[in-house]
């Protein structure tokens, strides 16, 4: 497994207020498969997580997100967390950056909230997702159907519900952003299916 993602590049986007642990353990994960993952966000030099109920950790930004360029990366990364989707969903640079990975059909591994971002870049629709439970109504409307388990992927995209989900998501995350691009993906096909 510690070369499954050898010579991948990852993007993980978060602002203020991420879940700590959605992306602190996913990032150690792909890192152990062998990814080189970059934490990129609004913030300018460092983002602060959340950790269940009050801020937690300092995180560095590796790349601003006004110096992002999605081409340089292979996979997205999007942890959840209540207040990091919300910001991220208004900020225009952001959803632009999400959008450039739905439409390339470039993998995307969406954790809680994190959903939140993809539902404002197109990213939903026609798609199988899960989410945190609060999402369910906004994915529904969005167009996307929802469903309640611990991991959900379809075709290149892979949504878990909490951080009790974490070792599921990791797995299946590995495992599409090996895979890589999913030419259906940009179509909004459903080809993949809960696995």
């Amino acid at each position: 497994m510690a070369d499954e993602l050898r010579g991948k590049h990852i993007a993980a986007l978060v602002d203020n207020g991420f879940e700590q642990v959605e992306l602190l353990e996913p990032r150690k994960a792909l890192e152990g498969a062998g990814a080189k993952v970059d934490v990129i966000s609004p913030q300018k030099s460092e983002v602060k997580g959340w950790n269940h109920t009050d801020w937690g950790q300092t995180v560095k930004v590796d790349t601003p997100l006004e110096q992002a360029r999605p081409d340089d990366y292979d996979g997205l990364l999007l942890p959840g967390g209540v207040i990091n989707p919300d910001k991220l969903r208004i900020n225009p640079q952001a959803v632009e950056f999400v959008k450039a990975f739905v439409t390339s059909g470039k993998p995307i591994a969406a954790i809680c909230h994190g959903p939140w971002t993809l539902i404002e870049a197109g990213g939903a629709r026609g798609r199988k997702m899960t989410s945190w439970p609060s999402l369910q109504s906004d994915l529904r409307n969005a167009g996307a159907q929802w469903t309640d388990q611990e991991v959900v992927v379809d075709n290149g995209l892979v949504t878990s519900r909490k951080p009790d989900d974490i070792p599921a998501f990791n797995r299946k995350m590995i495992e599409e952003f090996a895979e890589g691009r999913h030419t259906g993906a940009r179509r909004g096909q459903t080809v993949g299916a809960t696995r």
